[in-house]
């Protein structure tokens, strides 16, 4: 008997053990008491981009800040990268055993979201996507389809050979069209610049591919999309989103003036105060 109840409490460790050596895709803080929030960053951010929102909702929520695979501190890992990344928050959602949890993402975040809830309709409460699309390769590519982008292509072949002067050139000039909030700016180009650079050439590739335009319509449960407008004139904005959440029923988007793409920074007290509004 007491042999069994070795052999039992053994097979408990190593099963608890596989389940979370699978999570590679990320790394998680967990902050406040509440109903669960799962905060995803943008392609190269880390967590920190959701400090601000995090202070505040922790307070109310249970706040689980991600940072992916080969950006910040975290590991890179093999490809499939996106994809990984996907099961791997499926997995830790059904461990974690999270009841509903919301999702706020930016950018390649808000893309995730909407892919898992896509796949899992019934697991998610709501989505808050800030400045993400359906499909960022159909903005990019005309008469877009995943087969059009290739790993193998000049650009990220010169993107991996970059030496580090160049990519800081490359990387301030991104960042100052991301935020118009200019203190915000060099932590972008820290990110950007600390991030795995395969990760970094190879992960935007998977987002590239990435085309939930026709499956969003799995989605059932509401979905906020907060669309910045800055660079591009509002009827022309309205026609992407439009046309990108053109299968989406459930959707309220908001258009949010004076700020680029990222809205947390560039209109902070309007997001703050939407977010609790949104996050029940």
């Amino acid at each position: 008997m007491k042999t069994f109840r070795k052999i039992l409490i053994i097979l408990t460790i190593l099963v608890s053990y596989t389940a979370q050596s699978q999570e590679t895709a990320f790394q998680v803080e967990v902050i406040g008491k509440g109903n669960p929030v799962l905060l995803f960053p943008g392609f190269s951010c880390t967590g920190d981009v959701w400090n601000e929102t995090v202070k505040e909702l922790s307070k109310t929520h249970e706040c689980h800040v991600f940072t992916f695979a080969g950006f910040g501190n975290v590991p890179a890992i093999k490809a499939p990268w996106l994809e990984t990344i996907k099961n791997d928050i499926s997995t830790y959602v059904a461990r974690k055993k999270l009841q509903k949890p919301s999702i706020i993402g930016h950018s390649m975040g808000g893309s995730l979201a909407l892919w898992l809830a896509s796949d899992n309709p019934n697991t998610y409460k709501q989505l808050i996507i800030v400045d993400g699309l359906a499909s960022i390769g159909a903005l990019m590519i005309p008469d877009f389809s995943p087969e059009k982008v290739s790993y193998d292509n000049p650009f990220a072949k010169q993107q991996l050979e970059m030496d580090a002067t160049a990519f800081n050139k490359m990387a301030t000039q991104m960042a100052a069209g991301m935020t118009l909030t200019k203190e915000k700016q060099p932590i972008l180009v820290s990110w950007m610049e600390q991030a795995d650079r395969k990760t970094y050439v190879n992960g935007y590739i998977d987002l590239m591919k990435l085309d939930l335009r026709e499956s969003i319509k799995n989605i059932q449960i509401p979905v906020t999309i907060m669309a910045a407008i800055s660079f591009y004139p509002k009827p022309q904005v309205e026609k992407l989103y439009t046309e990108q959440y053109q299968k989406l029923t459930n959707k309220n988007i908001i258009y949010v003036e004076n700020s680029a793409h990222f809205i947390m920074f560039d209109q902070a007290d309007w997001f703050l105060k939407e977010v609790k509004k949104l996050v029940r």
